[in-house]
């Protein structure tokens, strides 16, 4: 079974990017908005990781990411910033309780890019403990190349 992440991206074009990019890694993708439908589909559909955009019509995505981590039924989603964010802002989302911090502006590299975010979302779904498929399968499932 496929590992299942929320993209949370209110730009048309990099929501289809990024979504390209996450289903050639193998991913299953769904995909919000705006803030308000990003906390309905992690706490209805349960995915294994939020990739998180903070600027959001409706809801912020720092009100997102403390919406997550106050539902018992969506706290333990660990949740990745795909943002471009100062330090500061940076160090204020893990303190909400991201797992990590990727700079939208590296996709732009290509394929290095890509490759840099796959081994975050990688790492973020190996080390959290809701991780629902064997290591074997995540890791065959993950390799984009």
């Amino acid at each position: 079974m496929k590992p299942t992440i929320l993209l949370v991206e209110d730009s048309q074009i990099q929501k289809l990017t990024n979504e390209e990019i996450l289903t050639r890694a193998g991913y299953l993708v769904l995909l919000a908005a705006d803030g308000e439908d990003a906390i309905r589909l992690a706490g209805e559909a349960n995915p294994d990781l939020v990739l998180l955009d903070m600027l959001l019509p409706k809801l912020s995505g720092f009100e997102v990411l403390q919406a997550l981590k106050r539902n018992t039924a969506t706290v333990s989603i660990p949740v990745i910033v795909l943002s471009q964010l100062s330090p500061t802002d940076q160090a204020k989302a893990k303190e909400a309780g991201a797992v990590g911090y990727f700079e939208k502006s590296k996709l732009a590299q290509g394929v290095v890019g890509e490759v840099e975010l796959v081994a975050l979302i990688k790492k973020a779904l190996r080390d959290s403990p809701r991780m629902r498929i064997p290591m074997a399968q995540a890791k065959a499932a993950t390799n984009p190349w």
